[in-house]
């Protein structure tokens, strides 16, 4: 036997070796959407862990914003800071949950600059669940936020007239909203080239979108033509919501703008995120 026939029953020897390890085992099976989805969100988390200025925006930006508003302007917008805390802070609750889903898009526009999605495409995984997964962790994001902002409050003396459930069920309907909410940054983080281009966009919507609504005054002291654009407003039926909960009254019809809202997010930026995402080069 020659050298090169010596090297072929090698190799045929080492691939029969290898064969029947592969084939001792049983396959796992493969991982469904819902764990898929679940990996990804823990990435995310992990990323906080690693990485703790990131929740900057979620402790600070609140904080300052209640402290700001309520001891400089509440003596003039409500006679007294204490009555102005009480109609301000379920709008801060709202501002800094709807402020802080603009981050989803930054970092998952992070993530794709540098490649990581590339590596994530070719995985055989469910397709949506890196960006379903990076919108579940940031979940997390929100409810950090909601307890700051409500621990603050109570802090500084706000008391909600709704008890403890109806502040519950005022987090959990704005968590939804926020997360149906990010699939619009999440297009966005698709589309920009650039974080910082994503940052700026973003932040040209939702200024308008939370100060042009009823989360600092009430929108009866405005002119009439602004009325009707804050009325229209999304951010204003969630507010609404939010303190009517927190207030004790549960307007039925608002809590049902803002999940037929919510369910509008999703069907109409989720499906174009999807199609931007399959096609992304």
């Amino acid at each position: 036997m020659n050298a090169t026939s010596a090297e072929q029953a090698s190799a045929l020897v080492t691939e029969d070796a290898l064969r029947s390890v592969l084939l001792a085992g049983e396959r796992p099976s493969r991982p469904g959407p819902v764990l898929t989805s679940l990996t990804f969100g823990w990435r995310a988390l992990l990323k906080i862990k690693h990485v703790p200025e990131q929740l900057v925006d979620v402790t600070m930006f609140p904080i300052m914003f209640t402290l700001m508003f309520t001891y400089l302007f509440g003596g003039a917008l409500a006679g007294s800071t204490q009555e102005y805390l009480q109609f301000l802070l379920p709008g801060i609750l709202v501002q800094a949950n709807v402020m802080i889903t603009m981050n989803t898009g930054i970092t998952l526009n992070t993530d794709i600059q540098k490649g990581v999605f590339d590596r994530f495409r070719s995985l055989p995984v469910w397709r949506p669940s890196p960006l379903v997964g990076a919108l579940l962790g940031d979940v997390m994001r929100y409810s950090i936020g909601s307890a700051i902002v409500i621990t603050l409050g109570l802090v500084l003396g706000f008391r909600p007239e709704g008890g403890a459930v109806g502040v519950v069920l005022s987090v959990v309907l704005l968590l939804v909203f926020s997360f149906c909410l990010s699939w619009l940054w999440t297009m966005l983080s698709l589309i920009l080239r650039t974080p910082n281009s994503v940052a700026g966009v973003s932040m040209m919507v939702m200024f308008p979108l939370t100060f042009v609504s009823n989360i600092f005054v009430d929108p009866k002291t405005m002119p009439g033509w602004l009325q009707a654009v804050v009325e229209v407003n999304p951010i204003t039926h969630l507010a609404t919501v939010v303190r009517g909960l927190m207030d004790g009254s549960v307007p039925a019809g608002e809590i049902g703008w803002v999940l037929v809202s919510s369910v509008l997010l999703v069907a109409v930026f989720g499906p174009i995120t999807m199609v931007l995402y399959r096609n992304k080069k």
